[in-house]
């Protein structure tokens, strides 16, 4: 970013004090604020409540109550049992314990698209799994995936069982683009040519515009975060499904019905709990308010900016948060460091990829060529998130994008 803004500066590019002074946050994707409502429930666990859950003096039955109310409240929001959810430290080590569990514990191998999630994706490659391509909405394609599925021979797998299907995983919601996927439609084909595979996915992204019941009913596995709505850093869950084989990839005190040892980092899971409270009493009303602003913001830039375009195609199904468009003539990373100096935060990828020089692996995924790729933006919307705040992007934007225009054609002219 130093080398990008030396370069900008030295073509004079000035900034009014009025722009300077907004700042909007664009990036909810990546992390949302944590709610009031959640800091406060947090609170009095950070500071008055020592007890460790699994003691048995009445501190630590105080401390383990607060973590089952959380456990009821995460599964009323996922649709399934309290006993089946398992609290990690947040959505990478449930996708990873999600993999390296039912491996472990069937010996055979993963599949995943190759829009993953690296949580996903590189736990499935260390295993000697398969990847399977994607549609040209980032969703993995099914046909693709029932001729891998159905390219394991039966009999081999009768005699090495190590070489059958083990795990199946596909977000329900792109981390980048928001795309969604079927995932009743993936297990259906799952359930064809691999019945016994699990199917695990990710709906990290989901969880804040996804009615997670009706979404993911046929996943013997859930992967969720609560800092992508409104709850804390640190704080996730997996849910597994009663007859889910798993192996547990922390061992020691036995904690979470010994599928995930550790103490239980209560004031986190406390706030976990609340934000899971909220999303599921708020949910709709929130579709409904973000949905509109992010379509406002898209439209405007679209309109705007020539040489815009919407990433994902139309008709694939979207998660109402994230704005994902791609612009031609111009560099994410160059266009990121002029947003940010106008007050916006937002990203080019996946909040795990920032910093990266490579285009997004998930961009190539749905064919978008590598020129198209890098200058790709995805401005996302929350909770938190105002129609100011679309209209702050609406001036910025469409003018950052012209200053990086401006500034190559006059390289170009010298």
């Amino acid at each position: 970013m130093d080398r990008v803004g030396r370069s900008l500066d030295a073509v004079g590019v000035e900034l009014t004090n009025e722009i300077s002074q907004k700042r909007v946050y664009l990036d909810h994707a990546a992390s949302t604020p944590a709610r009031p409502e959640v800091v406060a429930a947090m609170l009095p666990w950070l500071a008055d409540h020592p007890g460790n859950p699994s003691g048995s003096h009445a501190a630590a039955r105080e401390a383990r109550r607060a973590v089952d109310d959380a456990r009821d409240h995460v599964a009323v929001l996922v649709g399934c049992l309290p006993g089946e959810v398992v609290f990690t430290s947040g959505g990478t080590e449930a996708d990873n314990l999600a993999v390296d569990g039912v491996v472990r514990a069937t010996g055979g191998l993963p599949v995943c698209s190759a829009a993953e999630h690296p949580a996903v994706l590189e736990p499935v490659r260390d295993a000697g799994g398969m990847v399977v391509p994607t549609d040209a909405g980032g969703r993995i394609d099914l046909e693709a995936l029932s001729e891998v599925l159905a390219s394991v021979d039966a009999s081999s797998v009768a005699e090495a069982p190590e070489t059958g299907i083990a795990l199946v995983s596909a977000m329900v919601a792109n981390n980048e683009t928001g795309a969604v996927t079927d995932i009743t439609a993936v297990a259906a084909v799952v359930a064809e040519h691999a019945p016994d595979a699990v199917v695990h996915t990710d709906a990290v992204q989901a969880t804040a515009w996804l009615d997670l019941p009706a979404a993911v009913h046929r996943a013997g596995l859930v992967s969720i975060t609560g800092h992508k709505f409104g709850g804390p850093k640190g704080a996730g869950a997996l849910v597994v499904r009663a007859g889910v084989p798993l192996v547990p990839v922390l061992r020691g005190g036995g904690q979470e019905r010994e599928r995930r040892s550790g103490t239980q980092n209560v004031p986190a899971i406390v706030g976990l709990g609340e934000a899971a409270r909220l999303m599921v009493v708020e949910r709709d009303a929130s579709c409904q308010r973000v949905g509109a602003l992010r379509n406002r913001l898209e439209d405007g830039l679209v309109e705007a900016v020539g040489g815009a375009r919407r990433t994902v195609p139309d008709g694939t199904p979207r998660t109402p948060g994230v704005a994902h468009l791609c612009f031609d003539g111009i560099e994410s990373e160059e266009l990121l460091f002029l947003l940010e100096r106008d007050g916006i935060a937002a990203s080019a990828a996946s909040s795990c990829a920032s910093g990266a020089q490579e285009p997004s692996p998930v961009l190539a995924a749905m064919g978008i060529d590598r020129v198209t790729a890098a200058g790709s933006l995805r401005l996302s919307l929350g909770w938190a998130s105002t129609g100011a705040d679309v209209d702050h992007a609406l001036a910025v934007v469409p003018a950052a994008v012209e200053r990086l225009r401006a500034h190559a054609r006059s390289l170009q002219s010298r």
